[in-house]
């Protein structure tokens, strides 16, 4: 029924000789292996069971009968029979379908594609296929034919069995400590389940949950748990200097294993409770921080009530290795690597093709859209049963307490997490002397084993699965093509590969370990790999520990909030209103000294190292949907060059020489960061010409030159002109924020130089051609507004010095083609349509703008973006033609002036957390204070083409 075997996969009847295309790497053919061996003795039973209909699961686990009847004759041979053994059978079978299916279902193809398959219907063909698989010589065929899909199914049996009994006798053994220790003294009864959970490693072990008679339940885990009774120590010291009274898991631990207390997931009773857990969780925060925990997602942590409980601690201690990049080491990846945001409790959302998931240990949202396709079957059962791929949602987990029914919200809590966090850390800081001692709970951890996550584990449970392609199960070679895509890494992880690939070919999801007190790593068989770590993390930790202040409080505090604003949710940009506010005029000193306040703010979030880097720790917005906390980048929008414009700004308007100083200490990594982009064209292309890509950055290096009073970034702008000359035009919108509109603009704003001139040329071209398109096409208002619609190519084109009577034409047509939302705002709304038909030449209602600009309440998020300070930019090019204007400017400018006093400055992120950046960020609102008190010396944020 098979085609014949692959070259390299000799016939059956030949001696050995089947399996040894299957070999791995290490094995020899001179002798058997357990898994050759193990398959070896399947195939010469003959034990057929009986025919099966409607569940095509248990019919392909049919197929493969024989492996499942001798791990039963292994665990009967032992001694196990009954439930529990018939359970262990039925997981065993789903598992060896799983790793056979793709295989089984090509053959299946195959067959029917030949005629091979008898039966009236589609269904009756699959089971054809089937019970002709299972019967004779066909398995060790199809065996033959796929011999690395034996050892895969070989070892997936051994293994399963061998760690299936040593669990069964390890429980034997301990029994009488498990009940003393675990279940109150009180007989549990017979085993009932064994439900193995986690990932496999050390030859398939894993975590298991048992249940008895008596519904009790247990935790088995297969490695040393020193550890976490080392962290219950540490837990009960906080404890004792809280009176927070965080639970801990009861233990029994055993030499290289051990069991934990199951613990119960339950809702809680009240509000008072649900505050509570929150307040608690920011303590285990906290403890986690100082102890440099990771990987605490949420499928670690229990909502036990009011209590979240962490039953998996196996990271603490967790060594860093090195990241270089072309500039060096950023200090704000530094920063943020080893933060409370390293822990996994906070929001760790993981992207994809459908979407974003949290995974943290705060987080954990069940029945959303999972961000990667799984893979599925269609028409299952029938002969033409196909793979395909579907979207999955999420199941979520235990994590989160819930309270009448439904999920708490961990962005409601920030305030219980945050007070949580700050009564651990001062504690810890208080008593840490004490934590530090020589005979000290620190110290006493320094030889527990700690597990070394090297990458993260979907990478290797991804290899694991696409390595059951069938094409990579006919030859050992072409499944090492799939698993030897993990040398393509960096070199700090480059000397664990081999240990990965071993891991991998057992079926095994790899396993490094290591110790507090080490600076070494140990593999899943016990080899040695010296030196990984340039610092153990024991020296680590105490370093941490010893270095807690107020100015690190803080900045965990701030990571905690802008971790919590990026809990997944629409990106909704609703300009609230604050009503109410007093209209005192505001002179331009004032103006000044606010933003000056708000530049010293900045100052105090740089993160710096001792070689003079500096950068800062923000929110950025991914995709319009999603925010991150991220190192910034080097853009004018969002990025450290933004943020040094305005601090230099500040400098030259105040004559203080220290805003100036941090802003060139900010621009260092650009001319690496330019030179790398010069050989990576599809970078460049990816980056684009507009406000938020070189366009941006172009200008922000022309404006520093004379802010810094250096020509040294008048040099690195040549070499950003240069990129933008690499850039092509795309089928995409040449907008403002991201094309050809923002490079015009920003080429017009770097005058007298002959690049920029002929850039703004093209620029201009390709944008009238792109408004005559659409006008050809009758395209009418796009609603898009300035920054990605007409609006904004209307603007750039209308202020082109060159223009020739076709581009006047096309800023006229793109600003009737042009519209935007009933915002106030630039970007979408309002003052976007003004400062497009006022670039157009078009008439505007200049009297019915002031009087609604006058008198609409004050924008709550006082940004550049979707805020107040963008949505006042006309006035400020209205003022020197209409008398009028400069009575509503100073309105405006007291207006904000007093809610800043009030409010403070409330930027355009989620939840208003402050963020250096220029447009949504601080370094906007401050650079927005100065435009509204010095417009004639502050050029436009939109890159005009002269000072207005």
């Amino acid at each position: 029924m098979l085609d014949s075997p692959t070259a390299g996969a000799p016939p059956t009847d030949q001696p050995k000789a089947w399996w040894s295309a299957g070999l791995a790497p290490h094995e020899h053919e001179s002798a058997t292996p357990p898994w050759a061996a193990y398959v070896e003795r399947s195939l010469g039973l003959r034990s057929v069971p009986p025919p099966l209909e409607g569940d095509w699961q248990q019919a392909l686990v049919r197929c493969l009968h024989p492996l499942l009847v001798t791990a039963r004759d292994d665990l009967t041979t032992a001694g196990h029979t009954g439930a529990v053994a018939d359970q262990f059978l039925h997981r065993l079978g789903l598992r060896l379908v799983k790793l056979a299916a793709r295989t089984l279902v090509l053959e299946l193809a195959r067959a029917r594609k030949r005629g091979d398959l008898t039966g009236s219907t589609s269904a009756m063909r699959f089971l054809d296929f089937t019970h002709r698989l299972v019967g004779g010589s066909e398995l060790a065929d199809f065996l033959a034919a796929y011999p690395v899909l034996a050892r895969v199914l070989g070892e997936a049996c051994r293994q399963s069995v061998e760690g299936h009994l040593e669990l069964l006798t390890r429980l034997a053994e301990d029994r009488e400590l498990i009940t003393a220790n675990l279940l109150d003294g009180q007989d549990p009864g017979d085993l009932v389940s064994v439900e193995p959970g986690g990932d496999p490693h050390r030859g398939g072990r894993c975590t298991a949950t048992l249940t008895f008679a008596n519904g009790r339940r247990v935790v088995y885990k297969p490695r040393s748990l020193d550890l976490h009774g080392h962290f219950n120590s540490l837990v009960h010291w906080l404890n004792d200097r809280t009176e927070l009274a965080i639970r801990t898991v009861r233990l029994a631990a055993r030499t290289g294993y051990g069991w934990l207390e199951h613990i119960d997931y339950h809702p809680c009773t009240d509000l008072a409770g649900v505050s509570r857990f929150y307040q608690r969780q920011g303590a285990l925060l906290a403890l986690l921080y100082v102890l440099d925990g990771t990987d605490m997602h949420y499928e670690n942590l229990i909502a036990a009530g009011d209590q979240p409980v962490l039953v998996d601690v196996e990271t603490l201690f967790h060594p860093n290795t090195t990241v270089q990049t072309t500039i060096g080491i950023d200090p704000a990846h530094a920063a943020l690597r080893d933060s409370v945001y390293r822990t996994a409790l906070l929001p760790l959302l993981l992207a994809g093709e459908h979407g974003v998931v949290d995974l943290s240990g705060l987080g954990g949202d069940a029945d959303i859209v999972a961000p990667h396709s799984v893979v599925s079957w269609a028409d299952a059962g029938l002969d033409t049963m196909r793979l395909v791929r579907r979207v999955a949602r999420t199941r979520g987990g235990r994590n989160r307490p819930y309270i009448d029914g439904g999920a708490t919200e961990p962005r409601d809590h920030e305030t219980g997490i945050a007070t949580g966090f700050r009564l651990a850390y001062s504690a810890i800081v208080r008593d840490r002397d004490e934590l530090l001692a020589a005979d000290g709970p620190i110290q006493r951890c320094a030889e527990d084993e700690i597990r070394y996550v090297a990458r993260p584990t979907r990478i290797y449970t991804g290899l694991l699965d696409e390595a059951t392609h069938p094409n990579a199960l006919r030859s050992t070679g072409s499944q090492e093509a799939w698993l030897e895509l993990l040398w393509e890494t960096d070199s700090t992880t480059q000397r664990l590969v081999p240990y990965e690939l071993q891991d991998l070919r057992s079926g095994d999801v790899p396993l490094f370990l290591t110790r507090p007190g080490s600076k070494d790593v140990w593999t899943a068989d016990g080899t040695e790999v010296t030196g990984l770590f340039t610092e153990s993390g024991l020296d680590r930790v105490r370093t941490k520990i010893s270095g807690l202040n107020e100015i690190d409080q803080h900045r965990q505090l701030w990571i905690i909030s802008a971790s919590l604003a990026t809990r997944p949710e629409p990106v909704v940009h609703v300009a609230r209103s604050r009503p109410g506010l007093g209209t005192t005029e505001a002179d331009p000193e004032q103006l000044l000294a606010s933003a000056t306040d708000i530049a010293d703010e900045i100052v105090a979030q740089a993160v710096g190292d001792r070689h003079g880097k500096v950068n800062w720790l923000g929110l950025e917005l991914l995709d319009d949907h999603h925010w991150a906390v991220l190192p910034m980048g080097a853009g004018l929008t969002s990025g450290y060059l933004g943020t040094a414009l305005f601090l230099a700004q500040v400098g030259q308007l105040t004559g203080a020489s220290k805003y100036g100083e941090l802003a060139w200490d900010a621009i260092q990594p650009l001319p690496a960061l330019l030179q790398a982009l010069g050989d990576d064209p599809d970078a460049v292309q990816a980056i684009g010409i507009g406000m938020h890509g070189l366009g941006g950055i172009s200008y922000g290096l022309h404006r520093l030159t004379s802010l810094l009073a250096s020509t040294a970034p008048a040099t690195w702008l040549t070499g950003a002109l240069e990129l933008c000359h690499q850039v092509k035009p795309n089928a995409t919108f040449p907008s403002f924020v991201d094309g050809a509109a923002g490079g015009l603009a920003a080429m017009q704003a770097i005058e007298g130089n002959p690049a920029s001139a002929a850039l703004a040329a093209k620029y201009a071209d390709q944008l009238a051609a792109v408004v005559e398109q659409s006008v050809s096409r009758g395209d009418t208002a796009d609603g898009l507004g300035f920054s990605r619609g007409h609006l904004g190519v209307a603007w750039a084109l209308g202020r082109y010095r060159s223009a020739g009577q076709r581009h006047r034409d096309a800023a006229q047509a793109a600003a009737h083609l042009g519209g935007g939302t009933s915002s106030a705002g630039w970007c979408s709304g309002l003052a976007g349509t003004i400062l497009a038909r006022w670039s157009a030449d078009l008439p505007i209602a200049v009297d019915g703008y002031l009087e609604t600009t006058r008198n609409r309440p004050l924008l709550d998020d006082l940004s550049l973006c979707h805020g107040e300070l963008g949505a006042v930019e006309p006035l400020l090019w209205l003022v020197p033609h209409y008398p009028a204007a400069e009575a509503v400017r100073r309105r405006r400018a007291g207006m904000v002036l007093t809610a800043l006093a009030h409010h403070g400055p409330r930027c355009g992120t989620p939840g208003s957390v402050p963020s250096a950046g220029l447009l949504s960020g601080l370094a906007g609102i401050g650079y927005g204070l100065l435009r509204l008190g010095f417009h004639q010396q502050v050029p436009s944020f939109l890159f005009p083409p002269s000072t207005v």
